[in-house]
């Protein structure tokens, strides 16, 4: 269960940095409600490279889900909830994607939530001298 979360997760960050490399003002558009000028297409594309960076860092391997992968996108998929959701709510944002993909960043957060406790009650046992 657990691997299956990890590659979801990582996958759609793969995508969502493969979007921002290709048509980073489709994706702006779609969830921002707003356009983006030259310096903020720049920047996008940094995050899109980012994002890809993040998403095959954290991949599993064989049967292998790390502690780090597993609290990492534990830890992107709240703070990306909570940043859109602020973005929505305060700040006026309103493009026809920011609520679902705050949504759906809210249920990763929520999937990864066990895994990542478990995941770092593991490590922390296993680095604690006997």
């Amino acid at each position: 269960m657990r691997e299956r979360v990890v590659v979801i997760a990582a996958a759609l960050e793969a995508g969502t940095g493969a979007l921002l490399l290709a048509a980073p003002d489709v994706l702006a558009g779609l969830l921002l409600g707003t356009s983006l000028s030259g310096a903020g297409i720049a920047v996008a594309r940094l995050c899109g490279l980012a994002l890809l960076s993040f998403a095959l860092a954290c991949w599993p391997y064989g049967a292998v889900v790390t502690a780090q992968s597993i609290t990492a996108l534990f830890t992107y998929n709240l703070l990306a909830a909570l940043y859109l959701a602020y973005l929505g709510a305060a700040e006026g944002f309103s493009g026809y994607l920011l609520w679902p993909v705050c949504a759906l960043h809210g249920v990763m957060t929520i999937l990864l939530a066990r895994p990542a406790w478990d995941a770092v009650r593991t490590e922390t046992a296993r680095r604690l001298p006997s």
